[in-house]
């Protein structure tokens, strides 16, 4: 997996951050920074798989 595509993973992560933080909230769960890390990477890993599976769909 390349670094541009990971990099626009967490770009688009970024861009939902407030909403799942505001999610978070309602639901009584105080979002740190520490906490986002381990959810980006596994966010990263569904986001990559996502974007392969999609490759392939495209190239048939």
């Amino acid at each position: 997996m390349h670094e541009d595509k990971n990099m626009q993973f967490m770009q688009i992560a970024m861009k939902y951050l407030p909403e799942a933080k505001e999610k978070l909230d309602g639901a009584g769960v105080e979002l740190s920074m520490e906490m986002i890390q381990p959810f980006m990477e596994l966010f990263t890993k569904v986001m990559s798989e996502a974007y392969e599976l999609g490759k392939q769909d495209a190239n048939k």
